[in-house]
């Protein structure tokens, strides 16, 4: 298990399964896992709608509970497993707590901030940079989340379907 790309591959079917976690609640499905010395420390999943709070993203619960395991703020000598790009609060958190890598599967065109809409985990004028890899297990992670919400559309349209029926009645 020495390969780095067998070994983040295993690390992200363990961050899939957050993220299955979340879905079997009705959260967006994104699951993160944080891991040092080979053993994960901490691991969670969106809670958002659940907790109505805009902060409890998947990275920013992990993070808390990893600095809780090892006592610190200071996460440094972990990897972070995410199954979606971290968002410009997530890669901030990230930043700040020292994580030293960050794995993720899924890109995101409209909030990822680890390469695809700017990279604040390699920004050379923050005191801290991540090493990023990009893409692991890419095509389950977006098929994840690409079934989540079109789900949740065909639902929506057979709520507004009915609505139209019954006032039609």
């Amino acid at each position: 298990m020495n390969d780095p790309q067998t070994q983040d591959e295993m690390f992200m079917i363990e961050a899939i399964r957050e993220a299955k976690k979340a879905e079997a609640i009705n959260e967006v499905p994104i699951g993160a896992i944080i891991v040092r010395d080979g053993q994960i420390i901490a691991r969670a999943h969106n809670l958002r709608e659940r907790e109505q709070n805009s902060l409890a993203h998947a990275e920013l619960l992990a993070i808390e509970e990893a600095c809780k395991e090892v006592g610190s703020w200071r996460l440094e000598d972990t990897t972070l497993y995410v199954t979606l790009e971290p968002c410009p609060m997530c890669s901030g958190a990230i930043v700040l707590s020292r994580v030293k890598r960050v794995v993720y599967g899924a890109s995101d065109p409209k909030g990822g901030c680890a390469g695809t809409l700017m990279n604040l985990l390699q920004e050379p004028r923050f005191n801290h940079q991540c090493e990023v890899v990009s893409g692991v297990l890419e095509g389950e992670c977006s098929r994840i989340l690409s079934d989540f919400f079109r789900k949740l559309r065909d639902k929506k349209k057979a709520e507004k379907k009915n609505v139209t029926k019954i006032n039609s009645e």
